[in-house]
């Protein structure tokens, strides 16, 4: 991951321009954005030092130099927060056992039979669902392997139809997984997972290569389902524990009275009776 420390600060600061910080530009630039010695500057730290950085040897880098990079390249929470795990990761055992939805989940998400919602692990992959999710996306009828957002999204045209603003769930499901990878730097399967959606799909390489780092939790999702027609759904993300962020519970839910809750409810009695 030390290469993609120095990949992500330079994609970081070719998005700033020298006005931004306070500093003049004279002349042509050969590169956008910051030159590293306007970073270092910035920074407080010595040009040599923040190069040593951007190449991947920089030993031991302490929080306040950090900080005062994440400070120079405007960095949101999500991106300080990445910057710091590519930067000093934790060395901490891969998790090798596959993970287990408790039963209590389960029933939980069997009660929720008005909202669609799955347990979602870190990687995207689909763990647990209830009837009404399994009716929107059909992930009982796949393969376990690809019961995946990020497989579904960049490995099926199928999900071009579904997703109207497929563009944004694609940059989405990539600024996810990029986050991750950045706090699961000994993640074999997660490893695995991009090097088969870089192969599989050019724009899921474009995606990666751009170094987005973002944290999902809510939103609007609009969906162009083959049965239910046009649905406009808002979307809750919760970690199903604290004490094990691994999984989180994705909870959709419609506007009571509105058009979409009806056709939900109409979905539902649909994939109920199997007709």
């Amino acid at each position: 991951m030390d290469g993609e420390l120095g990949a992500f600060l330079r994609s970081r600061r070719a998005r700033i321009q020298p006005e931004e910080v306070g500093l003049t530009s004279h002349g042509r630039r050969r590169v956008p954005g910051l030159r590293r010695e306007e970073v270092a500057q910035l920074a407080g730290v010595s040009v040599d030092y923040y190069i040593r950085l951007e190449q991947g040897r920089g030993q031991s880098v302490s929080a306040a130099v950090l900080d005062a990079i994440a400070r120079v390249l405007r960095l949101d929470e999500t991106e300080h927060a990445y910057l710091h795990a590519v930067a000093r990761p934790a060395n901490r055992p891969g998790r090798k056992a596959a993970p287990r939805v408790r039963p209590g989940i389960r029933l939980l998400l069997d009660s929720m039979d008005r909202s669609p919602a799955a347990v979602v692990g870190p990687r995207l992959d689909i763990l647990a669902w209830n009837a009404l999710y399994d009716a929107l996306f059909g992930y009982s009828r796949v393969a376990p392997r690809a019961r995946s957002v990020a497989r579904h999204v960049f490995l099926d045209p199928a999900s071009r139809d579904l997703y109207p603003d497929w563009a944004a769930m694609a940059a989405e499901c990539v600024a996810h997984l990029r986050r991750v990878s950045g706090h699961r730097r000994e993640d074999r399967q997660l490893a695995e997972l991009v090097g088969e959606l870089s192969v599989k799909s050019e724009d899921f390489r474009h995606l990666w290569a751009d170094h987005q780092v973002k944290e999902c939790m809510f939103g609007v999702k609009r969906l162009r389902h083959p049965v239910a027609g046009q649905l406009t759904l808002q979307y809750e993300t919760l970690t199903v524990h604290p004490a094990d962020p691994e999984q989180t519970l994705v909870i959709y839910a419609s506007e009571p009275g509105s058009e979409t809750a009806e056709r939900l409810a109409l979905l539902g009695s649909w994939a109920s009776t199997g007709t």
